[in-house]
């Protein structure tokens, strides 16, 4: 009974908030131009794209006045970095910044119990990980980790941060290991003949210069920063995973198939997504779990330049427009 009273106030906020934003629309577009020029089909866009926001804008009021869901979610999709922008031949990815900001967003509303955090990602850089790691296990309340195609590397560091960690019983799990690469062109600058003058202050300084050569001493002195970064990662899995450090670095940074991962402790449990809620439901003591995904806040400048592009983009999609004159014919255009 107090979820459908909830779902008609929530409907009856939309409706008004439309309607007062169409009113709006037609007074700013059709009634006032209409004294000077007739716009047309122009008015009539207008008019929608007015009442569009409105609607928008009640929606999201009446979900902050009559909230329907109890769980928040956040979503890490593709190669991890702190502002998002990709790696190496992996454009694009998941931003640190954005994540942090959500989680902390959600645990601030007081409506979100819990947390769900979905994970879809090959790893990523480890100190932006790391920040993400740290800010699901600061949630205030049950965090459960949710493994989809791929949760690796960075992503199970995340992981590691929750609760409670579930597997589909196809995803790949696991990675626990660190990597760097570094490209050398020393080779190919001698061959067409281009030279480079170094100035350098620091033995090592110059290690991963890409034109230099490394020697055997460089490559044991960086392979030792790598290692130590590695101890780092297995440190933290056996402890926040509660299994053996042994057995951690005896993974040897392999990948496993979901249903390996919950035989040898690296889940908790295999299980849709249905299973998920399930488990944060008992975790949370609740009845019935309903989410709302955390996305990255966007300021208002921000989502007027989306709303100009979707309106450009109706308009060039369009099969005509029309623009009308002082004397209110119209003229047709169309785009081919």
């Amino acid at each position: 009974m107090e979820g459908t009273l909830r779902s008609l106030a929530q409907i009856g906020i939309v409706v008004v908030g439309a309607l007062v934003a169409a009113a709006v629309g037609i007074a700013l577009f059709v009634v006032v131009p209409d004294r000077v020029s007739s716009v047309g089909l122009v008015g009539v866009v207008l008019v929608i794209a007015t009442a569009f926001v409105g609607l928008r804008i009640a929606s999201s009021l009446a979900e902050t006045v009559f909230p329907s869901y109890n769980v928040g979610e956040v979503e890490v999709t593709g190669p991890i970095t702190a502002d998002g922008g990709g790696m190496p031949l992996r454009p694009g990815g998941a931003s640190a910044d954005d994540l942090v900001e959500q989680i902390e967003r959600a645990d601030a509303d007081g409506n979100a119990e819990a947390l769900v955090v979905t994970l879809n990602t090959p790893g990523g850089q480890p100190v932006a990980s790391d920040e993400i790691r740290r800010a699901v296990a600061e949630f205030d309340g049950p965090t459960v980790a949710h493994a989809k195609d791929i949760c690796a590397s960075g992503g199970y560091m995340i992981a590691c941060g929750s609760d409670e960690f579930v597997s589909h019983e196809d995803s790949l799990v696991g990675s626990i290991g660190v990597i760097a690469n570094q490209r050398k062109f020393a080779d190919f600058a001698d061959r067409y003949g281009v030279d480079l003058e170094r100035f350098v202050g620091g033995e090592y300084k110059d290690t991963l210069d890409p034109m230099k050569p490394l020697s055997d001493d460089e490559r044991a002195y960086f392979q030792n920063v790598i290692d130590s970064s590695y101890e780092s990662f297995v440190d933290l899995v056996a402890e926040s995973r509660d299994v053996d450090r042994e057995f951690v670095a005896d993974t040897e940074a392999r990948i496993y198939h979901g249903r390996q991962a919950e035989a040898n402790g690296l889940v908790d449990a295999l299980g849709d997504r249905n299973a998920v809620e399930d488990r944060l439901a008992e975790r949370a003591g609740l009845d019935e779990v309903s989410v709302k995904q955390f996305e990255p806040e966007r300021g208002i400048g921000e989502k007027l330049s989306i709303g100009t592009q979707a309106v450009a983009r109706a308009f060039g999609r369009g099969v005509a427009g029309v623009i009308a004159d002082r004397d209110g014919s119209a003229v047709e255009f169309r785009f081919k």
